[in-house]
């Protein structure tokens, strides 16, 4: 197995409106199940997904949860507008976005972007990466798989890497359940998150600061399918220990403040 990986050259400043799929295809020859890797900020940033934060007014609760975390009260409200559920307030805000990825600030970026705004992750990423692929097709007549790509942080680790957030074309795990490794035995929870892995290298191209360089194209490894859709790569509720312990805090906190706060209250009309 072979692979290599390369970013396109030359992609502009995107703008809202622009046609990823046409600009990626002037700029590189693509072939038949090559994977496209495409940073969430520039897909973001072509379909509208700019805010600017002077145009937000805070509720208390943001205000609230700004002054606990020492961040900029508009943009934890666009965190609280963005998000499906809150796992956690402070001292970072983690929740869980609409379209299932759970992750500090619903993904909000205010880097790469002009001072004073924001960029939102796309309103639905799975159907941004498969817009692309379609497109990319009907330009080409390749069948290319896609991969919208975020920057997340690791539960017990430090740094970030990139992970996909949205796919097409490709199957989100590679399942190694019910082989054998060398010795014979067989595997029961080898489950690889393949786009994952390629988002990962992917970042390595990217970068995270000026390079301007947030399309990688990866060959070499066919991947390739007829799916579409990142769903099945979250945890079920009823499965997902780390999110579980997290709501239990959560709830049990909340708790403790209920019973000081009237606990406060009696002394007062003492």
């Amino acid at each position: 197995m072979n692979l290599s990986a390369y970013t396109v050259p030359d992609i502009p400043l995107i703008q809202k409106g622009d046609d990823l799929a046409e600009i990626i295809c002037e700029r590189t020859v693509l072939h038949d199940h090559d994977i496209i890797a495409i940073a969430s900020t520039i897909v973001a940033k072509a379909e509208g997904r700019i805010i600017e934060l002077q145009d937000i007014s805070p509720s208390e609760h943001a205000i609230s949860i700004a002054e606990c975390n020492c961040s900029d009260p508009r943009f934890v409200q666009m965190v609280l507008d963005e998000s499906e559920e809150i796992l956690l307030e402070s001292p970072f805000l983690l929740v869980k976005t609409r379209n299932g990825n759970i992750c500090v600030n619903a993904g909000i970026d205010g880097s790469n972007i002009d001072r004073g705004h924001v960029v939102l992750l796309p309103e639905n990423s799975d159907q941004s990466a498969k817009n692309i692929r379609d497109e990319i097709f009907s330009i080409t007549d390749k069948k290319v798989s896609v991969i919208v790509t975020d920057t997340n942080g690791r539960a017990f680790r430090d740094g970030q890497t990139g992970v996909a957030i949205g796919i097409s074309g490709i199957r989100p795990t590679r399942d190694w359940r019910g082989s054998c490794d060398l010795f014979g035995n067989v595997l029961e929870v080898a489950n690889e998150a393949i786009v994952d892995e390629l988002a990962g290298a992917a970042n390595l191209l990217f970068g995270e600061a000026c390079d301007g360089t947030p399309v990688v194209i990866i060959s070499g490894l066919d991947f390739y399918a007829e799916e579409d859709g990142i769903g099945r790569m979250y945890f079920p509720e009823s499965e997902d220990v780390i999110r579980s312990a997290l709501m239990q805090t959560r709830h049990g906190d909340a708790a403790i403040r209920t019973q000081e706060d009237r606990s406060k209250g009696r002394l007062h009309l003492t």
